[in-house]
């Protein structure tokens, strides 16, 4: 059994490695006549691609997708959308010298163990390169939700150091190369990041994703809860480690009385609510509020600081991983949560409306 796929009736099946020729995905569910086009998706892709500051990895893509079907003359035809985005700047004999061994916090042993072979070329699909296609694929699910819902995300934290929420700017997100809400802190990230990557070491991350504009009813209980896929879309980024749902862990620490999001009578006779410790979910279903979660992205585990590990003959070793890393990868998942995001609401979307109309 492999799973390669997410979603119900919208779903994408990713396919490729880090070092082949190319990567991509397959979109299905897709309504028909809906305007699509590789510049609605391109804009999304260059968001992520790697090369665009000294605080990423290196290795130089220009991520340019390819739609090979399911369009005609600019519209969706309800087939499957098939997209290609190709490899051009592998470096693959970075990796010759770990080919037998273990790297410590990769998915190497894991690989080896489960399939009895892995591909070393920057950890094949374990590589952080697959979220590519969920990118492009998400560019495909916004088309499908239209413009009344708006999809947001910002890293909020770089390992200890959080920002000022007092000073969260959205308009700041495309002002840094960290997509950091805040200005002060950006420029603080800059010179704590500099002098780790300059280290070899990297540092982790904590992601924000807020989707406004999602109407009341989506979701439903009890294993198809909007938060619960919400959170296994976010825990399937390579390297995330944690998800929350509103107020999350903080949750654990409130009284009832805080925790509780009163309401007050409102326009057309909906309710209002005076807060969102809820994260815009109740029951597995949205209440209409913003949708909010937050993950935390671990440090790249590709490393100059020698670490113990073992070779696959099970001798002991030391790696040093050598290659173009990213010494935080969380800042390229920025537009992946934006995309994972986009994908569930739109699979809920299409849920709702095949069973309540």
């Amino acid at each position: 059994m492999s799973y390669n796929t997410f979603g119900r009736l919208f779903r994408f099946t990713t396919w490729g490695e880090s070092h082949g020729p190319a990567l991509g995905c397959t979109v299905d569910g897709v309504p028909p006549l809906l305007d699509l086009s590789e510049a609605d998706i391109q804009g999304f892709l260059d968001k992520r691609k790697p090369g665009q500051s000294k605080y990423t990895t290196q290795r130089r893509e220009p991520d340019l997708v390819k739609i090979l079907s399911g369009v005609y003359e600019g519209k969706t035809t309800g087939t499957p959308v098939q997209l290609m985005i190709e490899n051009t700047d592998q470096r693959s004999k970075d990796y010759g010298n770990i080919a037998e061994t273990f790297r410590p916090g990769h998915a190497d042993y894991t690989y080896t163990t489960k399939y009895g072979i892995r591909d070393p070329r920057g950890g094949g699909r374990s590589s952080a390169r697959e979220t590519a296609a969920r990118v492009a694929a998400g560019a495909v699910a916004r088309k499908i939700l239209g413009d009344g819902i708006t999809i947001r995300a910002a890293m909020v934290q770089m390992g200890s150091h959080k920002i000022d929420y007092d000073r969260f700017d959205w308009t700041e997100v495309n002002n840094n190369p960290f997509f950091c809400p805040d200005a002060v802190t950006a420029g603080e990230w800059a010179t704590e990041l500099d002098a780790i990557r300059k280290a070899g070491s990297s540092i982790g991350a904590v992601i924000e994703v807020v989707a406004e504009g999602v109407p009341a009813g989506w979701g439903a209980p009890v294993y198809g809860k909007l938060d619960s896929d919400l959170a296994t879309a976010m825990m399937s980024i390579n390297a995330v480690k944690a998800v929350e749902i509103g107020a999350g862990f903080e949750a654990a620490t409130l009284s009832g009385e805080e925790n509780a999001d009163q309401m007050v009578p409102g326009k057309d006779g909906k309710p209002e609510f005076l807060s969102n410790k809820a994260g815009g979910i109740l029951g597995g279903i949205s209440t209409g509020q913003p949708v909010v979660c937050r993950f935390a992205v671990k440090p790249t585990s590709s490393i100059l600081t020698p670490r113990k590990s073992v070779t696959r003959s099970g001798e002991a070793t030391e790696v040093i991983t050598k290659g173009r890393h990213d010494p935080c990868v969380g800042i390229r998942a920025v537009p992946v949560a934006e995309a994972m995001m986009a994908a569930v609401l739109a699979d809920h979307m299409m849920l709702h409306r095949a069973q309540c109309g």
